[in-house]
């Protein structure tokens, strides 16, 4: 070959290296780490069902727990005003008011179970105005003049025990005997009327009893001191 065809030769390209394809062992554990998540997020979408379903089917059993109360007070409720003459069709919703107890448990069980514990509230309240016990009206007072009546009384007890022991014994063994057992006397009227607030005032379910501890137990030993301190203090100027 001379320089001349030299010159006019084509010069071919050299081939260029492309990046090579990943072996099936390297894209193994991409496709795994994959497979892993893949699989943790179908975890959690399948507990977060879970957890949802169940609190749905307990809020639906207390709904349904909810509406046997409510049926069962309004039903004595209903007999209770009959036997007050007061007509059935008045006791029956009207119309608007069923669309409107409807629109309000239109948002599912939560709603339903909101619903029915607000009308178990009416209910409990309808059972004291409708109670004919004497106490139905002190109920209603406030936890403190309400406590006094069991808690004063029971704490005047003693005292006036002690008084009339002293104004018909005199300065003697009698005396200071009654002076001495009398001195639980203030525990065991607390005592006494922390057990019967909560029998003459129950609470409502969910609730607790003001027992109002500290204002019971003054009431209850204060009498009694000032009883005892007046009958020494008469003992001694005789």
């Amino acid at each position: 070959m001379t320089i001349s065809q030299a010159g006019t030769t084509p010069v071919r390209p050299g081939r260029q290296r492309t990046a090579a394809a990943p072996t099936p062992e390297e894209s193994l554990p991409t496709a795994w780490a994959d497979y892993l998540a893949a699989a943790r997020q179908l975890d959690g979408v399948r507990r977060d069902a879970a957890t949802a379903a169940s609190e749905q089917a307990r809020t639906v059993q207390a709904a349904r727990d909810e509406l046997v109360t409510v049926r069962t007070r309004l039903a004595a409720q209903e007999a209770r005003l009959c036997e007050l003459g007061v007509p059935p069709i008045s006791l029956a919703p009207t119309p608007p008011e069923l669309s409107e107890a409807a629109r309000s448990m239109s948002g599912g069980p939560a709603a339903v179970l909101a619903s029915l514990r607000e009308a178990r509230r009416w209910a409990y309240g309808v059972d004291d105005i409708l109670a004919a016990r004497g106490l139905s009206r002190v109920a209603h007072l406030s936890p403190r003049p309400r406590n006094l009546l069991v808690y004063g009384p029971l704490g005047l007890l003693v005292p006036l025990l002690l008084i009339a022991i002293y104004l018909a014994a005199g300065t003697g063994p009698v005396t200071i005997l009654a002076l001495v057992v009398g001195l639980p006397g203030p525990a065991v009227a607390f005592g006494a009327g922390w057990l019967a607030v909560g029998r003459l005032f129950p609470s409502r379910p969910g609730e607790r009893v003001d027992r109002t501890p500290r204002f019971g137990a003054l009431a209850c030993l204060i009498p009694a001191v000032v009883a005892t301190a007046g009958i020494v203090l008469a003992m001694l100027a005789t």
